[in-house]
């Protein structure tokens, strides 16, 4: 479904020149049904390679095929359908909108889909996730009203509304205590087991990397196979 190959990120002074190798020739490829975790130091440019393999950072040079597209050649809109349509991201933080319910901030992605959509059939999918992971009677509070690891679970189902066929996951588990951690962890294996979805995880944690099928270490830009 993706693969990268030969992929560098540098940053650069103000005169031009090479400041920071980040990312030295990764290459990797992810499948359907693959899940993967990323480990590696802090500032070691795991988060910078998974903004690379969601298109919302771009190499310094390098192919990043999806699909068997380049997706160099792609222009704005066609990303933004991309990241929309097929890919679902979650962060450290998870990013709910203060004034809109749960139920609203997980189909938040569907509604900004140029492509009319159906409310009643996103608002029963949604309402299916949300059951499923716990949250049915939650839908109608407010990320203020929740806890970090009830947020964390209402950010997962957000990034599976639109039926991705990729999860990014940068520290999902990084700001939650430790039992909420282990929950979104299995959480995550379990909808990506069922729905057959690839995905991809960058963490710290031991205990979310070793429920990975795949695990690849970052050092000093380069990223090996464990």
């Amino acid at each position: 479904m993706i693969n990268l190959n030969k992929i560098n990120k540098h940053y650069y002074n103000n005169a031009g020149t090479i400041k920071q190798e980040v990312l030295k020739d990764v290459s990797m490829s992810i499948k359907a049904g693959d899940s993967i975790a990323i480990v590696g130091p802090s500032g070691c440019g795991k988060s910078t390679l998974l903004n690379i393999l969601g298109s919302i950072d771009v190499p310094t040079s390098g192919i990043i095929e999806f699909d068997g597209n380049d997706i160099s050649q792609l222009n704005d809109k066609q990303l933004s359908s991309l990241r929309n349509k097929e890919i679902g991201f979650i962060f450290q933080m998870h990013h709910l909108l203060p004034q809109l319910n749960v139920l609203e901030n997980t189909i938040l992605p569907m509604l900004a889909d140029s492509q009319k959509k159906d409310r009643k059939a996103i608002t029963e999918r949604a309402l299916q996730l949300l059951e499923q992971i716990g949250l049915k009677d939650k839908i109608y509070q407010f990320p203020g009203q929740l806890s970090g690891g009830e947020c964390q679970r209402a950010a997962v189902v957000r990034a599976l509304i639109n039926k991705p066929k990729l999860i990014l996951a940068d520290e999902p588990t990084g700001s939650l205590d430790q039992k909420s951690a282990e929950q979104i962890g299995d959480l995550l294996v379990k909808i990506q087991e069922e729905q057959n979805i690839a995905l991809v995880v960058v963490t710290h944690s031991k205990s979310l990397a070793a429920k990975m099928k795949i695990q690849y270490s970052l050092v000093d830009g380069n990223l090996q196979k464990l």
